[in-house]
């Protein structure tokens, strides 16, 4: 599978973005999706994950309450809706996918990466 993330920007300290993750392919219903960032300096980290169905979610401490992770299948598209920015929400975000039906937490278990967009809040 190929994934395409896009809908990164600069915005201000409070604003919303959401940004997608497209995907090839016609078996997307079967993978497990992430979304990583990647602030400079610093290692990639996870943000938020969902099953193939997306029946459940998984958010990091630091996004939990202002991020939503969701997904249409029919769409072969996964979303990061990210409200209440901060400065320390910049970063590339990633996506990724792995084969599998549970959730899926570091870098190494996913598989398929897309190419990232960048995402940057100004004070």
């Amino acid at each position: 599978v190929q994934l395409q993330a896009s809908g990164g920007g600069l915005v201000q300290t409070g604003d919303s973005l959401r940004l997608s993750c497209a995907a090839s392919g016609r078996t997307f219903s079967r993978y497990a999706v992430g979304w990583f960032r990647q602030a400079p300096g610093k290692e990639r980290d996870i943000v938020a994950c969902i099953t193939r169905g997306g029946g459940t979610t998984y958010y990091s401490d630091s996004v939990k309450g202002r991020f939503t992770i969701s997904r249409d299948n029919a769409k072969n598209t996964t979303y990061l809706q990210m409200n209440s920015l901060k400065p320390e929400d910049t970063a590339v975000y990633y996506c990724a996918a792995r084969l599998g039906g549970d959730l899926y937490y570091t870098i190494t278990s996913y598989d398929y990466w897309g190419q990232g967009t960048q995402v940057t809040v100004s004070s």
